[in-house]
């Protein structure tokens, strides 16, 4: 029997159905067959990794029984009652030692809805610690938090991805969609025809390169310089009087504090410091101004910097006072990485936030979450620390002695990746949820096997804010247990109050519920709606029809008015590249995704992929005696990282680009650099200065 289900890799949420293999298949095929499905994001297109999602689910690296640190150092097999005693004993009696706060929770942007809510829950009232957050803080916290202080509500792309079809000019800045999410690329196709495709990156990518033949513009400024080109094409709007002075007057307070705060930035400066000419820079405000269906789409690239929150505010600042998020066929949006990193910052993960969106700050917030839980509302603690911060604080006078990590990879995920691999080696207990033996879960004192997403039931939420369902294809090995039932067995251990439901409907009938009235509404949502395939854009409160375009009829603030916050240049947390050094860049590769735990598990993927590549401009690399399948050293002060050069002369020749999906000595994540921006604690993954040399 087939199974309508969607993709367990990106936000695009590609729609897919999984079929049992017939009788007549060979031994060594998957026990199911991907196909694609018609669904508005991916159009029954699929990605390499989509069509090879389903080996996963025979993997001979599959974890199927807990697994325990004996004292020999050893991880050996235990029973699930064995284990799960030992977990929660331990909470226990480090919590009477050292408080609650000692013990920490790091979820994950790829859990669904029902477990990143009953993980947060489960983090305030069975643990009753304020210490959790989520490698989300890593992807999209600095684009969530310039959204919600300019719009007052941050969905990823506050409109459906069929409003590009019609689109005559999209910039897209620091998203190589090409390769991240290729399905996306059919909703571009138009947009090309128009010549209107304008790409920024400092490379020449293969979503840059969709821009050749006329179909539209590469800029590649130099790295960390987008603020820069966002305020220099602020500047040429303004000065130009291309603005919508009718659409500012009406739904923007701020225009005038911005108009003085880009005075400085005039075309020539702004050429001399990023590189982009000042003819090109005229042409592309000129083009985003020049009429309908225009959209501004940023990505990591210019979020995941130490100021990635007051770049992306410039971008919106500049979608604001040219009408395009209240104007039909345009807008302005930012495009969510994991699959569920919608959902999964919406119900309780973030260290600040209760479900719906709802500040944990707020009284009436905290009374209406308590009421669901069963709770006293004093009994919730107050924010948390976020996840840069928290993984710091091992070790520390105060800070956590234990972690609970859940669907997350933090050895290869998280910058100075190194330090963070010392950190974790001093916990006095590690417990780890997954279904393959990452380089995180090596580390663990337990480790606990979780279904993977064919074997579930639950919900997701798109890169759109469409909920969608994750239906369950095929039953999970012997020994293996859904993370539900793992927290409600802690729960009962620990003697915690409320429900822990081990029914996804149940889970998220009770999130619909304590998202009411949020920010995130879900209240009018159920499994069995969903199952009936609906369009389900929240806010989707109780008696609504779902909201596809929150920004249409004006902002999210009580006064329909966006904000626009002017914001300046800071120094960045390392210098420019001086000397011999280069900046060093990272990013995804088609074949790969996150910390690549899952997909260098499978064959294919592998074998086009096999070995971490640095891409270098081919005089770059010559000038150090570099050539094309040479060894090399990345080095600075946090760490070295061997890779093997592969050029392009589509990269500048001062920067070079590492995937950041590779384990070991060849884990990107060595190089950069965990300092955060103030706002979204957002680390700067995008830009650190490195030397390079010959391994010889």
């Amino acid at each position: 029997m087939s199974t309508s289900t969607h993709c367990p890799y990106c936000a695009l949420q590609c729609a897919m159905t999984l079929t049992p293999r017939g009788a007549d298949a060979a031994a060594s095929d998957p026990s199911m067959t991907v196909s694609g499905r018609e669904f508005p994001t991916n159009r029954g297109g699929l990605c390499k990794k989509g069509w090879t999602s389903s080996t996963l689910l025979d993997s001979p690296d599959r974890l199927t029984q807990p697994l325990v640190r004996g004292d020999d150092g050893a991880l050996t097999e235990a029973s699930w009652a064995d284990a799960l005693d030992l977990i929660a004993g331990r909470i226990v009696r480090l919590q009477t030692a050292s408080g609650r706060d000692c013990i920490g929770v790091f979820g994950g942007g790829g859990l669904t809805n029902e477990k990143a809510y009953q993980l947060g829950k489960f983090a305030r009232i069975a643990l009753r610690t304020s210490r959790i957050d989520y490698n989300g803080r890593f992807c999209m916290s600095s684009a969530a938090a310039a959204a919600n202080r300019a719009f007052g509500i941050d969905r990823g792309l506050p409109f459906p991805l069929t409003d590009l079809d019609e689109a005559r000019t999209v910039l897209m800045l620091g998203s190589n969609v090409a390769d991240t999410m290729p399905p996306f690329l059919s909703h571009l196709a138009a947009v090309r025809d128009a010549g209107g495709l304008i790409v920024v990156d400092p490379r020449r990518s293969s979503t840059a390169r969709l821009t050749d033949d006329g179909q539209g513009l590469h800029l590649a400024p130099a790295p960390g310089t987008d603020l820069e080109l966002l305020l220099g094409l602020t500047h040429i709007v303004i000065s130009e009087r291309l603005h919508d002075a009718a659409a500012v007057e009406r739904w923007t307070q701020g225009f005038d504090a911005l108009r003085r705060s880009v005075a400085a930035w005039w075309p020539a400066r702004v050429q001399q410091i990023t590189g982009v000419p000042v003819e090109t820079l005229r042409r592309v405000a000129r083009r985003l101004a020049s009429g309908a269906n225009t959209f501004i789409l940023t990505g990591r690239g210019v979020e995941q910097h130490a100021n990635g929150t007051d770049t992306a505010t410039a971008a919106i600042n500049l979608a604001v006072i040219l009408g395009l998020p209240t104007r039909a066929g345009s807008g302005y949006g930012t495009l969510t990485g994991q699959g569920n990193g919608q959902g999964g910052r919406e119900h309780g993960q973030k260290c600040d936030q209760l479900p719906g969106y709802r500040k944990i700050t707020d009284p009436d917030a905290r009374a209406h979450v308590a009421a669901v839980w069963g709770v006293d509302p004093a009994t919730i603690p107050g924010p948390g620390l976020p996840a840069v911060q928290l993984l710091e604080s091992i070790g520390e006078d105060h800070g956590i002695r234990a972690l609970l990590v859940h669907g997350s990879n933090p050895v290869i995920s998280a910058p100075d990746a190194g330090a963070v691999r010392d950190r974790l080696g001093e916990l006095d207990l590690l417990v780890v949820c997954d279904f393959f033996l990452s380089e995180t879960a090596a580390m663990a004192d337990v480790v606990l096997p979780v279904t993977q997403w064919a074997e579930e039931e639950g919900t997701m939420t798109n890169l759109e804010g469409r909920v969608i369902r994750r239906r369950q294809a095929l039953p999970a090995p012997e020994g293996v247990r859904s993370e539900l039932w793992i927290l409600s067995e802690l729960a009962r251990r620990l003697d915690a109050p409320g429900r822990f439901d081990l029914d996804p409907a149940l889970v998220f009938d009770e999130l619909a519920l304590a998202s009411a009235g949020g920010i995130a509404d879900y209240s009018g949502l159920s499994h069995a709606m969903l199952d009936a395939d609906i369009d389900a854009f929240w806010p989707y409160p109780v008696g609504s029809s779902g909201t596809p375009r929150p920004l249409l009829a004006g902002y999210q603030h009580p006064d329909g008015r966006a904000r626009i916050v002017p914001v300046a240049v800071r120094p960045l947390p390392e210098g420019p590249a001086a000397g011999d050094e280069l900046t060093l860049i990272t990013g995804r590769l088609l074949e790969h995704y996150q910390s690549g735990a899952q997909t260098r598990r499978v064959a294919e993927l592998v074998a086009a992929r096999p070995a971490l590549e640095a891409t270098l401009h081919p005089a770059t690399a010559a000038d150090r005696g570099m050539y094309d399948g040479d060894t090399i050293v990345l080095t600075n002060a946090r760490g070295a990282v061997t890779a093997q050069v592969v050029t392009d002369s589509g990269i500048r020749p001062d920067t070079v680009f590492l995937p950041f999906h590779y384990p070991g000595e060849h884990s990107a994540n060595l190089l950069t650099v965990a300092a955060t921006d103030p706002i979204s604690a957002m680390p700067e993954f995008k830009r650190s200065v490195v030397r390079v040399r010959p391994a010889r």
